[in-house]
């Protein structure tokens, strides 16, 4: 008497569903978040570059650029960050008129209306290489001694780490599990855990 083998019929393709988590991970589901996350601060790179080439008045560029990065800011903070990555933070007060930090992530579930990888690497690469490029502009204006420029790069750095900063602790809660209001994160965490960077690069 012989036994049937239930598996001679079963073909196992695992090219075919590694070709369909790459195609998953290559969709941008939220396309207008993509490009609002990169739009304001580019503009405001640009113009930072070209502002001696459009105007002569400093005032006028320093209102443009920090209007540009204000509205990134509010977009990135508010809007971008939960759609793309499921990360959200922001300032309330309690009952006693004390200011809390609240950092939240969202738990990851088939279906739910996060963004995928190549959304999250758009977020991620440009919530980080900005600050970087605005930090080169400091020194360069350092160097050359722009001092009224250096006033506009330091404002603008300011509001750039400001999310990038914020959303490093909204990844870290995640990724630990703790409170979202927890204020035990500081930089020294960071060195701790450098995954909590070079997982989203």
């Amino acid at each position: 008497m012989t036994m049937a083998d239930d598996t001679e019929d079963v073909e196992l393709d695992f090219a075919a569903d590694e070709q369909e988590r790459a195609r998953r991970s290559a969709v941008i589901r939220h396309p207008l978040a993509s490009f609002f996350h990169l739009f304001f601060r580019v503009v405001a790179i640009v113009a930072y570059l070209l502002c001696d080439w459009i105007s002569k008045n400093f005032a006028s560029c320093f209102v443009l650029i920090i209007t540009l990065l204000s509205f990134d800011f509010w977009s990135v903070k508010n809007v971008t960050g939960r759609l793309l990555v499921g990360l959200r933070w922001w300032n309330q007060i309690d009952e006693d008129g004390r200011s809390l930090w609240v950092f939240e992530a969202k738990k990851t579930s088939r279906g739910n209306n996060t963004g995928t990888e190549a959304e999250a690497r758009i977020f991620w690469l440009g919530l980080i290489i900005c600050p970087l490029i605005w930090t080169f502009f400091f020194f360069t204006s350092l160097f050359s001694l722009k001092i009224k420029w250096l006033s506009l790069v330091v404002a603008s750095i300011s509001l750039q780490v400001a999310n990038l900063y914020g959303y490093l602790r909204c990844k870290a809660v995640g990724q630990d599990g703790q409170s979202p209001d927890s204020r035990s994160f500081t930089g020294q965490h960071l060195l701790q855990r450098p995954d909590i960077i070079y997982g989203i690069l």
